[in-house]
């Protein structure tokens, strides 16, 4: 007779008894032929079922969801219990336009300085142009929004000649670039730019919908089977204030990956160093920024997706509430754990491009009931007066299970500033059961994901897909109806966990990551790799905004020893974005960019 666990419910665990277990992957690293042949015995009918079952089972998976009871109801997607409204903050009205949005997030920011920027010495230290700064070259006639797009094309145009390839984008169309910065020229020609984003280019993740490029979510062969018929609902609050939508970003394929790893089109390199990986999925979005080809980008976050690039590359991306941005016209529409957010290389451009693309779609403020969103007012250059009485949960266990003390080090050096300078108070907190909750999100988003694109593989589809989709998806096949409700259970669980530690703390504080960017081995390049420990340690602290849908931020904060980037994460409570984008302000105020990464475009450069 095999054994089984009964779980006490949650409200009756002893946090004090609790035991930090870490992660400890064991599964195969394989490239090449190698990988090949094990995704064909993967995918053999006898054999593959017994590879996943050791897999699951080597991996505690099966103890999770074969041999323990859970007593708390299935939670499908995050319910959310009312909030307390946030303080200090301005609130701003769904129904507005993401124009006036954006008037009312420009009353947030500090007052513009050029002196700051643009009239700055240039031996000074390195720093990323802003939107704002773009907008003032724009009005005071030091460039135009169509010489810029001139210099945007001509970089990109010359990354068709890499071998091997590693592009940014995956689909761009130079005359539609060139359209859209003309008829923004004649805006700012007859003094009427329609917004603070009209002339900003701004890259789209190919997983959502912006004409007229197909969507393809990093695949060969998607549009041939979905096509595009309008523009997403973000990218169409975008387009009417005026941004210039630059093309689709590369992604590792379909999202099922943290790497950034794509062998159909080429994989994107880090710009800090061209041998490592920029994190994904949403890794043209990251890179393309970081090397300061475009101010903003949009990316989906459905496990990390947005803030592990950022963390890997030093920019800084917004995991916004789940349900928080109308997810219409993407290949996430209909997931529960995914959001569309905004990569930027400077907090104020988070926040600007959030400002225009907020706002949940119909459906969603029926069921989730959103709070009214709110910004933080960042007037003063020292962050805002409401970060002081701030709790910042650690739990200092999982904080410091990392794979370089330079990582803890520079993140623990930050929570002693806004200690020391702000007065936020560092609380030690619990957060149990982490192995189950990874556990719990790689069937809730696996079992989406397949349902989804099971059609297209029925049809013969399958085999055009990367051998690391391929591993993922034998993977997820093997799920039962069973693991997904006893996944959904556990949601609810951590849920209760997790809102009770919010009663104690404002936030919870992270790295953005376990590892700073990782090498590409060259033999990944073909054919893609399967390293489990790789994704764990990328992922370590990003889910529970995923399976949750709290709110969270990677904001840079350092460097290790190579000159890698280092993430700071910032994960609040339900619909509290304001708190976190004051407090990342605060963060970014504390350690601010100063490394040029090794692949750099001034793009804006007028000395």
């Amino acid at each position: 007779m095999g054994k089984y666990e009964v779980m006490k419910r949650a409200s009756e665990v002893d946090l004090s008894t609790v035991k930090y277990k870490a992660e400890n992957i064991k599964a195969p690293h394989l490239t090449g032929f190698s990988f090949k042949l094990f995704v064909k015995l993967l995918e053999a009918p006898l054999i593959g079922s017994v590879i996943v079952d050791s897999l699951k089972k080597d991996n505690g998976m099966t103890k999770i969801f074969r041999n323990t009871v859970i007593p708390e109801e299935p939670m499908f997607r995050p319910e959310f219990p009312s909030q307390e409204p946030e303080h200090d903050v301005v609130v701003v009205g769904e129904d507005e336009s993401p124009i006036d949005r954006l008037e009312t997030a420009l009353k947030c920011l500090p007052q513009y300085d050029p002196s700051r920027s643009l009239d700055a010495d240039p031996m000074s230290s390195f720093r990323y142009w802003k939107i704002r700064d773009y907008a003032y070259a724009y009005r005071s006639k030091l460039t135009t929004p169509l010489q810029v797009a001139k210099r945007i094309i001509s970089i990109i145009e010359e990354f068709r000649y890499d071998k091997p390839p590693t592009p940014f984008l995956i689909s761009f169309d130079a005359n539609e670039v060139i359209k859209q910065a003309e008829a923004s020229t004649q805006r700012f020609e007859q003094g009427n730019p329609i917004s603070v984003l009209d002339g900003i280019f701004v890259t789209i993740k190919d997983d959502i919908d912006c004409l007229p490029h197909p969507t393809n979510g990093g695949t060969t062969w998607l549009h041939e089977d979905r096509s595009v018929e309008k523009d997403s609902a973000v990218v169409s609050k975008l387009r009417s204030c005026g941004a210039i939508l630059l093309g689709k970003a590369n992604m590792h394929e379909l999202g099922m990956g943290t790497t950034g790893n794509n062998s159909n089109y080429g994989t994107t390199r880090n710009p800090h160093d061209p041998k490592r990986y920029t994190g994904g999925s949403s890794s043209g979005s990251a890179a393309i920024v970081a090397a300061g080809l475009c101010s903003a980008a949009l990316g989906t976050d459905g496990g990390g997706s947005v803030r592990i690039p950022a963390g890997l590359c030093g920019i800084t991306g917004l995991k916004t509430t789940y349900g928080r941005t109308d997810m219409t016209g993407s290949l996430c529409e209909g997931g529960t754990v995914e959001i569309i957010g905004p990569l930027a290389s400077s907090l104020e451009d988070a926040f600007l491009v959030y400002a225009a693309i907020l706002g949940s779609s119909s459906a969603d403020r029926f069921n989730l009931k959103p709070s009214p969103p709110c910004f933080p007012k960042l007037l003063s250059h020292n962050g805002s007066n409401a970060i002081g009485s701030l709790r910042l949960g650690k739990y200092t266990k999982w904080f410091n299970d990392v794979n370089s003390s330079d990582i803890s080090d520079k993140c623990e050096d930050i929570l002693k500033l806004l200690s020391n300078n702000h007065g936020c108070k560092v609380v030690e907190i619990v957060v149990p059961e982490l192995e189950e909750m990874r556990a719990a999100h790689v069937i809730s988003i696996g079992s989406a994901t397949l349902s989804s694109l099971t059609p297209y593989c029925e049809a013969g589809k399958n085999s055009k897909l990367t051998y690391d989709t391929r591993t993922s998806f034998a993977i997820f096949r093997s799920f039962s109806a069973s693991d997904y409700i006893t996944a959904q259970c556990l949601r609810r669980r951590l849920m209760e966990y997790h809102m009770n530690i919010f009663k104690d703390v404002d936030v919870i504080v992270t790295p953005t990551t376990g590892m700073t960017a990782p090498v590409i081995p060259p033999d990944a390049l073909k054919n893609g790799e399967t390293n489990f420990q790789v994704t764990t340690d990328l992922m370590r602290f990003v889910l529970a905004a995923n399976l949750l849908g709290f709110p969270a931020i990677s904001v840079p904060v350092g460097y290790d020893k190579e000159g890698l980037p280092i993430g700071l994460q910032i994960m609040g409570r339900p619909w509290a974005e304001a708190t976190i984008l004051g407090l990342a302000a605060a963060v970014e105020e504390l350690a601010p960019v100063t490394k040029k990464p090794a692949i750099f475009y001034d793009i804006l450069n007028t000395n």
